[in-house]
């Protein structure tokens, strides 16, 4: 007799049921446990038997505003990544029973046909095809036409708040398909121009033409920094010294910085030891998107139609929060309620308070500082801690208690104010463009405000606090790198380059001559109190950091900014010359940084086999174009704006980073630094901030290395710095909102729904960003600047600016005639 089993019955389970990971089909299964691990600064990607890893599993990285000591977001390729730790470079850990970590180097490993290092093997390709057209038609027309659009919008929205950023991840991701849709349409027939044939069409679209535009757009993306010298000097100073002025400003400054980059590629570039892991991600991601583009997407939305599909949601939606419905934007709900509630409005204001709050509906309120879906989570994290400690808990306990007279002013602005709470008028203490102590002694000291206090010690502490925290984490592999970089042998990427003919020194001989006869015209020429050896000590100061600013920057992937040190130096060599002071941090700090960029930009060419005359001229050719946009652009905007840079202008053009900078020309160059900081000064226990970023990192980095798989390896105090910088023009509300969708993207998307994180999140950023752009392009042309504009007036348009908030009013009004702040001074 036949047995029967008796049937199994499926019961119901309570427990969780374990799943697959969530990972796309294009990530490669045998990496899934890295891409776990991208967002934990600790996390060794090295091992040599296990050195491939596909190019989804790096993040995208882009550059924004900050002019901070450390960018954590964004720029292609200068934002602190993944690769922030000890020994990350050339190094692997090995746990041992105690469960510290230990490095196994690579020395015993050689290398024929491939880099020592495994970073650089995980995302660069070691071949290449050297008969692959760079040089078209097409790369060049492009790349120009998103180099005016970039620097174009990129400076007109930079002179309103809120705001949006166009960055080089807008670019890298559109360039792609517009690449492709050239190469279909245009017509692929050869001509022949004095021997020399060439075609529109050479044909397809390749990864080389795609980096060159990527490159033009990203150098262009941060606009020409003397743009705000211009724009201090009509606002502030009531000087106008012409377009030729401009011109020669802008392009000097921008432009010197790449004949240093030139002088240290051997240094810098060339050797396999210099990784620039910001190169690297960018590596990744251009072989990520042509080997996934035009792939049949069966399962799921096609990432170019999802781009299109959230950037007309994107358009649609702005025009709520950007004209319809203000109110959407400046969502203060809380003094909406209590108005003239002076202490609610303080706390909780977005305007002129700490926004003390989370909701906002306007993404160019939401990615002011940064796009919440680029920057990694661990980044997010420390900013969030540090922010409110020091501008949710720490701010208000010295503004209630007038430290510095803070009660008698706003509780946050970027401007100066004087002693009967007015904005401070540079025009009664500036005289023939330089400060006259008698008119200084007749009407006030500078006074300001709490929040941009605690700004300059948070710049006084990230100079300090980025040297220290390099130096306990990166010592040992600087050392060992600049070692390597003297005397190793090419890696196969060097060799593979060596079929392309080198940029002569001459080339950038001859750019740094143009740019410094350019600068020594512009503070000889005009009346800016900047002798010929103020310049040299400036362009000094640059070129003697360059060396090992570049190196921490090509190892540890930390940026170091200059801006504290030469206003420091200038404010003491050169006082009471504010615009002399304004030059010489140009030249000092953005000559600097030019260079790093350009380096970091050489690298990437070397690691995607890009000619490097091509890169040059690239380079070059957008900086001069934009040059010409931003300076056309707000010269277009100071004619046709009304109320330009004013706090009450109607379209919001309020020039957040002008205010900013004429208020360092005036303490640093005006005023100056010893009658601001010295001993005895109101301003003096700033100066303690110096000591706090040196001493922070120790204690962290030992609690790291104490416990090297607890929480501590996440703390970055670099990064730290860097991420509350924007506090102001930034108020509370951009980090709160920030952090609140970084939350929902970059760690409950990222963690639970890793396939959809993983095809879509960096395209929504760019899409978002694109959209609020030509919506606050076609909103601005179409309805605001035409014969005097076109309002709604509305309650939804009007209740956030009847508040306590709206008008900066400070805790402690005064009488009129009278005053607060020291007798004497």
């Amino acid at each position: 007799m036949e047995s029967k089993s008796a049937p199994v019955f499926a019961l119901p389970t309570l427990t969780r049921r374990r799943v697959d990971p969530d990972v796309p089909e294009d990530v490669d299964t045998d990496i899934q446990e890295a891409l776990l691990h991208l967002n934990d600064p600790n996390w060794d990607f090295g091992p040599s038997d296990r050195s491939s890893l596909s190019g989804e599993s790096f993040e995208l990285d882009h550059k924004h505003k900050y002019a901070s000591d450390v960018d954590i977001g964004p720029s292609i390729g200068t934002a602190p990544s993944d690769f922030d730790t000890e020994s990350r470079v050339d190094s692997a850990y090995e746990r041992t029973s105690d469960s510290r970590l230990h490095m196994r180097s690579t020395d015993t490993f050689e290398y024929e046909d491939e880099s020592p290092y495994a970073e650089v093997r995980a995302a660069v390709s070691n071949t290449d095809d050297p008969t692959m057209p760079v040089n078209t038609f097409r790369m060049w027309f492009i790349g120009i036409l998103f180099t005016v659009l970039i620097s174009g919008l990129n400076q007109f929205f930079s002179m309103r708040y809120p705001s949006v950023f166009i960055s080089g991840l807008v670019s890298q991701l559109i360039a792609l398909p517009v690449g492709k849709a050239f190469e279909r349409f245009l017509p692929t027939k050869r001509f022949n121009t004095l021997g020399y044939v060439w075609s529109l069409n050479p044909g397809p679209f390749n990864i080389k033409e795609h980096t060159v535009i990527t490159v033009m757009s990203n150098v262009v993306a941060g606009g020409a920094y003397a743009t705000d010298i211009i724009a201090t000097q009509r606002v502030y100073f009531d000087q106008n010294w012409g377009f030729g002025y401009q011109i020669m400003l802008c392009l000097s400054s921008q432009l010197i910085g790449y004949a240093f980059a030139g002088l240290v590629r051997q240094f810098l570039v060339w050797p396999a030891a210099m990784l620039w892991p910001g190169a690297l991600v960018n590596t990744a991601v251009f072989n990520t998107l042509h080997r996934n583009y035009g792939r049949v997407e069966t399962k799921h939305m096609s990432r170019e139609r999802f781009f299109v599909f959230a950037l007309l949601a994107s358009f649609i939606w702005f025009w709520f929060p950007g004209y319809i419905f203000t109110a959407l934007s400046i969502f203060n709900w809380v003094c909406w309620i209590a108005p003239n509630n002076i202490v609610v409005n303080q706390l909780f204001g977005y305007s002129t308070g700490l926004g003390m709050g989370f909701l906002t509906f306007d993404w160019s309120m939401i990615s002011y500082i940064a796009s919440p879906l680029v920057v990694p989570w661990w980044a997010q994290v420390n900013t969030i801690v540090a922010f409110f400690i020091v501008f949710w808990i720490l701010t208000p306990i010295l503004y209630y208690n007038n430290v510095f007279f803070a009660k008698f002013l706003p509780m946050s602005a970027s401007v100066a104010f004087d002693n009967t709470g007015l904005q401070y008028d540079p025009s009664l203490i500036i005289q023939n463009g330089t400060f006259s102590l008698e008119a200084y002694t007749a009407y006030s000291p500078a006074f300001i405000p709490v929040t941009l206090a605690m700004g300059y010690g948070i710049s006084f502490a990230s100079m300090t606090g980025v040297f220290v925290h390099t130096f306990l984490w990166y010592r040992h592999d600087i050392v060992r790198q600049f070692r390597r970089s003297l005397k190793e042998h090419r890696d196969v990427h060097s060799r593979l380059m060596s079929a392309y003919a080198e940029v002569p020194h001459y080339w950038y001989g001859a750019l740094g001559l143009f740019a410094f006869i350019l600068s020594v015209i512009v503070i000889e020429v005009f009346d800016t109190k900047l002798p010929v050896w103020g310049l040299v000590l400036a362009l000094g100061v640059a070129l003697i950091f360059l060396v090992p600013v570049g190196m921490i920057q090509a190892i540890t992937n930390q940026t170091v900014a200059l801006q504290v040190l030469a206003e420091l130096i200038v404010g003491y060599a050169l006082p009471g010359r504010p615009v002399a002071m304004m030059i010489f941090k140009t030249f000092s700090f953005i000559s600097l940084t030019q260079a790093i960029s350009f380096l970091g930009d050489l690298k990437l060419g070397h690691y995607m086999k890009i000619p490097p005359r091509t890169m040059f001229m690239a380079q070059c050719l957008a900086t001069i174009i934009s040059v010409f946009v931003v300076v056309a652009v707000q010269n277009w905007m100071f004619t046709n704006i009304p109320d330009l840079c004013s706090p009450t202008q109607a379209d919001h053009f309020i020039c957040p980073s002008t205010s900013v900078f004429a208020t360092a020309a005036l303490v640093w160059g005006g005023i100056g630094p010893s009658r601001m900081f010295n001993a005895g000064s109101l301003y003096h226990p700033l100066l303690y901030f110096f000591l706090i970023g040196a001493v922070l990192p120790i204690p962290f980095y030992f609690l790291a290395r104490r416990y090297p798989l607890s929480s501590w390896r996440f703390v970055n105090v670099p990064v730290i710095f860097a991420g509350i910088s924007m506090l102001p023009p930034a108020t509370g509300i951009n980090y709160s909102a920030w952090f609140t969708v970084g939350a929902i993207f970059q760690f409950f998307m990222r963690r639970f729904h890793f396939r959809w994180w993983m095809r879509y999140n960096y395209i929504l950023s760019a899409a978002l960003d694109a959209g609020v752009a030509i919506a606050l392009i076609v909103i601005f042309f179409s309805l605001q600047l035409p014969k005097g504009g076109i309002t709604l007036e509305w309650w939804g348009n009007t209740v956030s600016s009847n508040t306590l908030d709206a008008m900066g009013a400070p805790l402690t009004t005064l009488a009129p005639g009278e005053t607060f702040g020291p007798s004497t001074w």
